[in-house]
């Protein structure tokens, strides 16, 4: 029985094979989300911290250090990292729990492709292309539901 789960955690599993590509592809968009803040500190000469202040060259006119903690495009990508922070790595540990209730492999396949896709939409109409809402609120809602869906299956299974 421990090896027929060993073989769910596997490349030959096109459930687990689909998990990890789709997973390692949120984790690359998480990953990104740090040079998008980057990108916006340093457009808007907003830099975090004094040491960053002197790499980047951020000095006010008279020469004094400025450091800003609130520009409002920093923070928007800032808080979209935080999102995703908050919503993939816990999705990331459902769903390899949900691998292991050897779901359906078309179901499968379906929920780990569009929670992806709804979380880089999310990034999208968050930080890259702001539109109002409820484009944001429905991607967000989309993945959620998915990840509630994989885990109640997973309690349901292990119960």
């Amino acid at each position: 029985m421990a090896h027929a789960h060993l073989d769910l955690l596997s490349f030959s599993n096109p459930v687990f094979s689909s998990y990890a590509y789709w997973g390692a592809i949120l984790v690359i968009k998480c990953f990104l989300m740090s040079p998008w803040t980057s990108y916006f500190r340093y457009k808007n000469k907003a830099p975090i911290s004094p040491e960053d202040v002197s790499i980047h060259k951020f000095v006010g006119a008279r020469g004094e250090i400025k450091v800003n903690h609130s520009h409002p495009e920093v923070e928007r990508v800032r808080r979209g990292h935080l999102n995703d922070l908050e919503n993939i790595l816990p999705y990331l540990f459902v769903g390899l729990f949900y691998v292991l209730t050897n779901p359906s492999v078309s179901l499968a396949k379906t929920l780990f492709k569009v929670a992806a896709l709804a979380r880089i939409v999310h990034t999208i109409v968050y930080t890259v292309i702001v539109i109002p809402q409820p484009a944001r609120g429905t991607a967000w809602a989309i993945h959620y539901a998915i990840a509630l869906y994989m885990a109640i299956s997973v309690v349901l299974y292990s119960k």
